[in-house]
């Protein structure tokens, strides 16, 4: 029986222009965003998909809805990705929000989910996020409510080059594939709104 060939697997986290001249380059094999805005020479095959809800105050007016309509939502101060920082979900999320014709009351822009929450929590205003996320912060007072009429979702994107792929590139694509497929059955649940 012949010995199993060891793969070497190095993670790093950096911005998507970095990582897409990283790709270009060489010095990345693959890489996971949340934009499929990809150079020519590369492809980006999404592979999981996450919930997007909006994140409210525990004393919000909105908690009085099941699911908050987007034009009652952007009337009040919304915490919004940074558009450099997170480019791939702040488009994402753009896109939602200018299918209405008001322009968001932006009250912060954010680099993070953690700070996005933090923002939410203490009252400064809604934020448009992945659902499990959300649930997370439920212990800080952030409470979880569907968009009415719509259902948004988050969509990650498996980016590499279009140069065909070794083994080892597409057995670790079809495994992310699977993962995130098994991983949006298990937010399904989640996507119910929190008791106000």
């Amino acid at each position: 029986m012949p010995a199993a060939a060891c793969v070497e697997l190095s993670l790093s986290e950096t911005n998507l222009g970095r990582q897409i001249e990283g790709l270009l380059t060489g010095l990345y094999d693959v890489g996971l965003a949340t934009s499929c805005e990809a150079s020519s020479g590369l492809t980006a095959k999404p592979v999981w998909r996450e919930p997007l809800a909006l994140a409210v105050p525990a004393r919000s007016p909105l908690l009085a809805y099941t699911h908050v309509p987007l034009p009652e939502a952007r009337r009040y101060p919304m915490v919004l990705w940074d558009p450099a920082a997170c480019a791939g979900i702040h488009l994402q999320v753009d896109r939602i929000l200018h299918d209405v014709t008001d322009a968001p009351i932006v009250a912060e822009r954010v680099a993070s989910s953690a700070l996005m929450m933090t923002l939410v929590a203490a009252g400064y205003g809604t934020g448009l996020a992945p659902t499990a996320q959300i649930v997370a912060y439920r212990p800080l007072g952030v409470l979880m409510r569907p968009l009415a009429g719509l259902s948004p979702q988050l969509i990650t994107y498996l980016l590499r080059p279009k140069a065909e792929a070794n083994d080892s590139l597409s057995r670790f694509a079809q495994r992310a594939i699977r993962v995130g497929s098994m991983q949006l059955g298990n937010l399904v649940g989640e996507a119910s709104p929190d008791p106000a």
